[in-house]
């Protein structure tokens, strides 16, 4: 992995999470995108300065960002972005939210950057070379029973109207588990796997930008992410199942309604 990569993922990611942090609580302009699915003018400002930022750098590069129409191109290395991981939070004024970066190369994630600019904590990983927080090496949990843990998950933005909300599996983890944390920011809530301070997390109908980054972090972290039956992830998948390792099976039997 050639370091200008890394070093424009993260002056990308820590200059979009600066703007998003100075602008807390000053939100002007929401659209929204479904009932509860919003877009606010931060989450465009965010976009374009990390897509001038990596142009700069690497113009030839194919963009995939939660905001914008996709740039393909004819390079093997691909720029996945979310400029604002979290955006009901932020347009509350909540201050939990991020900024996930990731870099693909001929289909494999091999970078990995997710920023908080809150409590300035910066998550980093590169393919084969472990996973980081502010440069202190990082790993997954090791509690090793599913009533010991502490779970994070997020509900989808269809969840009014379709059968697949999530309800049924938080009710199921709820009666089996330590405790359940639905924070709002999907790459941060795997990003606290990677680091040991949730010990699972699972959720429906993300999208790439959401977990491709975190993904990766929690995988050089030490930890598992699949689908709910154990499978391959894909990125392109409904299902996103991330854990320590250690209580995949009984999470991957809770998620499939097998009692006992």
């Amino acid at each position: 992995m050639k370091n200008i990569f890394k070093k424009t993922a993260i002056t990308a990611a820590t200059k979009a999470g600066l703007l998003l942090k100075k602008n807390l609580g000053k939100v002007r302009s929401i659209e929204f995108k479904g009932a509860i699915d919003i877009v606010t003018e931060m989450d465009k400002n965010a976009e374009v300065l990390i897509m001038r930022t990596i142009k700069k750098d690497f113009p030839g590069h194919g963009i995939l960002t939660e905001e914008s129409k996709e740039q393909k191109s004819s390079s093997e290395y691909r720029w996945i972005i979310d400029p604002l991981d979290g955006t009901t939070n932020y347009s509350h004024g909540y201050p939990v939210f991020c900024v996930s970066i990731a870099l693909e190369k001929a289909g494999e994630i091999v970078l990995g950057v997710v920023y908080d600019p809150m409590l300035d904590e910066l998550f980093t990983a590169e393919k084969d070379k472990g996973s980081y927080v502010n440069k202190k090496r990082i790993k997954v949990s090791k509690t090793n029973e599913l009533t010991r843990s502490l779970l994070a998950t997020g509900f989808p933005y269809d969840v009014r109207t379709s059968s697949q909300n999530n309800l049924t599996h938080f009710a199921n983890f709820a009666v089996k588990v330590q405790a359940i944390r639905r924070a709002g920011s999907a790459a941060l809530d795997m990003c606290y796997v990677a680091c040991g301070r949730f010990d699972g997390f699972w959720e429906l109908k993300l999208k790439p930008w959401d977990t491709a980054a975190a993904m990766l972090i929690i995988k050089e972290a030490g930890g598992m992410v699949t689908d709910f039956k154990g499978g391959p992830f894909s990125l392109y998948s409904s299902e996103t199942l991330a854990n320590n390792g250690l209580i995949h099976e009984e999470m991957v039997r809770v998620l499939q309604g097998i009692s006992g």
